[in-house]
């Protein structure tokens, strides 16, 4: 048939304002507050805001950011607890045009220092918590930001109240008070635009900047609400930190389902489970860590609770019986995957009903595989790492997990080569080594990069390698993951020590206490020789096998 000259359903049918708006999470912000101005948006101790005071608060935080020179691109980090200033950045930094930038509270200081130069932080919301770590960053960083300080009063009164000063220029409160409420702050125009920056560790010594835009944040928030079937007015208790990927997007994804933020500094099995029979918590993630601690909980800690609670998880993979625990206290688990690059939860173990009349381990057992793709991701496959080709669903042949579309990053800031090989042949490559089961779901069995992932934090095993060679009596080292039932994996440190020196397991543990973050120290030290291929090259697929069989 000949072709018409031109295709009518592009003749006069432009785009334009009242048919197209770019897409960003802010404005499920503005919605709660129009719709349900009344409901609870925040609870943190003694302070309740409804979605209306949230949203005149976040204008504000916009308003001053400006009013101090906040343009659009400029960098705001924050490092905080789960408390709701942290909450409020996600919304109040880039209604300002800036891009929200959250800190791992759990980092030292020169890695902070590094991600504060790195990002070119002209604002940092902090808390005095951190304020040591804080304040030896700043020391290493040339261009210092102007520093804020959250007073959160409710810290001293926590038990795990360390001390801490205020170091800022003022208060996070005199800073709003600078800020118009009624702030006309603009959406984005282009929905590619930069809405965040999450450092990760990778397999190498500094951490990578990933860039997430409005568009994937929008899209990955309804996704959450989706795949989790949160319905409307969900109550989410903070056990996941907010740093971690902007808390997977659920600060948004509890915008647009306008529910109820339960906020809480330390994971802690007794608040916990406080909060869930006291604010009627029904929804909460966290690693597998965290799952066994609940699990692990005396009987009187998990009595009274009467109503569904569902949880998210996502670490390293969990125990199938992790989850079989939680499932026998009548929670309902769901499991996922993704990295910081897919802005959280990409991957998601769906339900299938004929799964229901397998038995209680067979289910966990299930559960525990990574899954399909979510709903707002375009396109999963495990594939030949070199060619691309998808390997067979027989659940035995391994290939590495690419994912492509929306909920992929916009890539590592300032660092054009990894972004490109990152997305070689028109996937992003994770770098993780999985089999595709024949229905279609992915179960990963190894990791091609040397990263441990313990208690759902990312350990670079060069990193902590790096340190051990700096201690004068250790000739060469290794770190791999060990097994381990809380944390899911923990670094374990094999070492070959200079000829006639002597050390303990404890000293080498003790040197990386003083030169590292904690939660980066290894777990475990073994002496000895390292196993080496014939050009030298240290054989990590041994070590990580010993390491399997320590007792």
């Amino acid at each position: 048939m000949p072709q018409s000259p031109s295709n009518p359903y592009e003749q006069y049918l432009d785009q334009n304002s009242a048919n197209y708006e770019p897409l960003s999470p802010l404005t499920f912000l503005e919605r709660a507050a129009f719709v349900y101005p009344q409901k609870t948006a925040v609870v943190h101790g003694d302070v309740r805001r409804n979605w209306k005071e949230t949203y005149q608060r976040c204008k504000q935080l916009a308003s001053a950011l400006s009013k101090r020179g906040v343009e659009v691109g400029d960098t705001v980090s924050v490092l905080a607890p789960n408390i709701p200033e942290h909450f409020e950045a996600h919304f109040g930094i880039p209604m300002s045009g800036a891009v929200l930038n959250s800190i791992n509270t759990r980092l030292d200081a020169e890695t902070v220092a590094f991600i504060l130069q790195h990002a070119e932080t002209k604002v940092l919301i902090t808390e005095r918590e951190f304020s040591e770590v804080v304040s030896k960053a700043l020391k290493m960083v040339e261009k210092k930001p102007l520093v804020i300080d959250i007073d959160d009063p409710s810290y001293l009164d926590d038990p795990n109240y360390n001390g801490g000063e205020l170091i800022g220029s003022m208060t996070y409160e005199q800073l709003l008070d600078e800020g118009d409420s009624d702030y006309d702050w603009q959406r984005p125009d282009d929905e590619w635009r930069a809405i965040s920056l999450n450092y990760t560790s990778g397999t190498t010594g500094n951490p990578k900047g990933v860039v997430y835009h409005h568009r994937g944040a929008y899209l990955n928030a309804i996704s959450n609400v989706l795949s989790w079937d949160m319905g409307q007015h969900p109550t989410y208790l903070w056990t996941l930190p907010m740093f971690h990927c902007n808390g997977w997007c659920f600060p948004w994804s509890i915008a647009a389902s306008v529910g109820t933020n339960v906020c809480l500094r330390h994971v802690r099995a007794e608040p916990i489970y406080k909060l869930i029979k006291s604010e009627q918590v029904n929804h909460f993630c966290g690693a597998p860590i965290v799952l066994n601690m609940l699990n692990g909980a005396s009987a009187e800690l998990k009595q009274g609770i009467n109503h569904q609670v569902k949880v998210m998880t996502a670490g390293a993979a969990p125990p199938a019986a992790v989850i079989q625990g939680m499932e026998e206290m009548g929670f309902k688990v769901t499991h996922v995957y993704g990295l910081t690059e897919t802005y959280g939860p990409s991957v998601i173990c769906a339900w299938q009903d004929e799964w229901n009349d397998s038995d209680a381990e067979q289910k966990a057992r299930l559960k525990a595989r990574q899954g399909v793709r979510a709903p707002m991701l375009e396109g999963l496959m495990v594939a030949d790492p070199t060619t691309l080709a998808p390997v067979p669903k027989d659940g035995e042949t391994i290939g590495e997990i690419f994912m492509r579309g929306n909920l992929v990053m916009k890539g590592y800031l300032k660092n054009p080569s990894t972004t490109d090989e990152s997305f070689t042949g028109g996937w992003f490559h994770s770098g993780d080594l999985a089999v595709w089961h024949e229905d279609g779901y992915v179960e990963i069995k190894d990791r091609s990069k040397d990263v441990i992932i313990s208690g759902g934090e990312n350990i670079s095993s060069i990193e902590v390698e790096d340190v051990l060679y700096r201690h004068p009596q250790i000739q060469e080292a290794a770190v791999v993951a060990r097994p381990d039932d809380k944390w899911g994996e923990t670094p374990c440190a094999f070492v070959t020590l200079v000829e006639g020196a002597e050390l303990t397991e404890q000293d080498v543990i003790e040197f990386c206490r003083n030169n590292m973050a904690r939660f980066k120290v290894p777990k475990t030290v073994v002496f000895g020789g390292l196993p080496k291929t014939s050009t030298g090259k240290i054989q990590k697929f041994v070590l990580r096998s010993q390491a399997k069989d320590l007792d």
